[in-house]
């Protein structure tokens, strides 16, 4: 997230938070008033608008310079008024607050896109919508489910919100420079990380099914039986917060390069949506290895297996495993109803 918040300072933020939290506004302040002074009379104030002569001028400047700001040194005021710089802001990006604000934006916007991106996309071109005439799709369901994810996002954002900004801070292990560690490392750490964070997730989710917590926590996401790419991120905040633990717990544990993480963190969100498709097509080759839509479908009807995120290593360990059949595909149920009505409706025309 360091790198995401890099970008996004580079071209976007510096200027949003320049506008937001001038450096002027602390101009006029009684802690800098002596510079203020000194500054004005050596250069052209009028040449320079971060200095306010009258700060009643400006409500929202007069109103800002309350607000807290690390310690601004009159260099800073000096260097910025001889320079002819763009609009500094009082916030510099290794400013707490200012980092907190940011990424709390940046993720709750971030999170919207990709949802609202990959579930639209794999409901409108790969969910099954017969799927929707099975008894225990829920009436208005994909409505429910969406309103329950966007829901949940914010509560899921505060959460995580400590493991992006101490990542944001220095404290990880994400590095830059691929030559630190290697190309041989970066193709391992992948892979490392796709198991690691499957058989975390795998014992989280898990330990959610016991009876003692699985009611007020993991249950309001089973709810949906038969779900479509929209149920994908539809939890109790808290149940999101914890499936994702392993995937920011990783890279403090072990390095990983800042655009690989990047790239597995928008992975795991296409990929949390994508088993959620109802799908059941069973008998391809890497059936036993990967867990795929059929096999987190056999989760949502008979709740006690399958719990892992992508392989099926977990399971077996555990003795969790189900093996997808096309038997059991909830397909059938709703065939079966329609020609159960079929035949209900010949036998009433004859």
């Amino acid at each position: 997230m360091d790198l995401v918040l890099h970008l996004a300072d580079e071209y976007v933020l510096d200027k949003v938070w320049a506008h937001l939290v001038p450096l002027s506004a602390f101009a006029a302040s009684s802690a800098n008033s002596s510079l203020l002074s000194a500054s004005a009379s050596a250069f052209n104030t009028s040449a320079h608008p971060m200095f306010i002569s009258d700060p009643s001028s400006s409500t929202w400047t007069n109103l800002v310079s309350y607000l807290p700001h690390p310690p601004l040194s009159p260099e800073t005021f000096v260097s910025s008024a001889m320079t002819s710089l763009p609009a500094t802001s009082a916030w510099p990006r290794d400013y707490m607050l200012r980092q907190i604000i940011s990424l709390s934006a940046i993720t709750l916007i971030g999170i919207h896109v990709l949802y609202i991106l990959f579930a639209y996309l794999s409901y409108r071109y790969i969910f099954n919508h017969e799927m929707m005439k099975h008894p225990k799709f829920l009436k208005n369901q994909v409505k429910l489910e969406i309103q329950t994810s966007l829901g949940a996002f914010p509560g899921m954002t505060v959460l995580t919100l400590p493991w992006f900004v101490a990542e944001a801070r220095g404290h990880s292990k994400s590095y830059e420079n691929v030559d630190e560690y290697g190309w041989a490392y970066l193709v391992f750490s992948i892979i490392f990380f796709l198991v690691f964070t499957d058989y975390g997730i795998y014992w989280v989710h898990r330990w959610e099914h016991h009876p003692a917590c699985y009611k007020w926590l993991h249950k309001p996401h089973h709810k949906w039986l038969v779900p479509t790419p929209f149920a994908s991120h539809a939890f109790h905040p808290l149940d999101g917060y914890l499936q994702s633990i392993p995937y920011h717990l990783f890279i403090f544990l072990f390095p990983l390069h800042q655009k690989v993480y990047l790239g597995l963190f928008v992975f795991v969100n296409f990929w949390t949506i994508f088993i959620h498709d109802s799908d059941m097509i069973t008998g391809h080759f890497l059936e036993k290895i990967i867990n795929g839509p059929a096999h987190h479908t056999l989760h949502h009807l008979y709740f006690t297996v399958n719990y892992g995120q992508y392989f099926t290593m977990a399971d077996r360990l555990g003795g969790s495993y189900r093996q997808p059949a096309s038997e059991l595909d909830p397909l059938l149920e709703v065939k079966k109803r329609e020609a159960a009505k079929k035949k209900q409706t010949l036998g009433k025309d004859s």
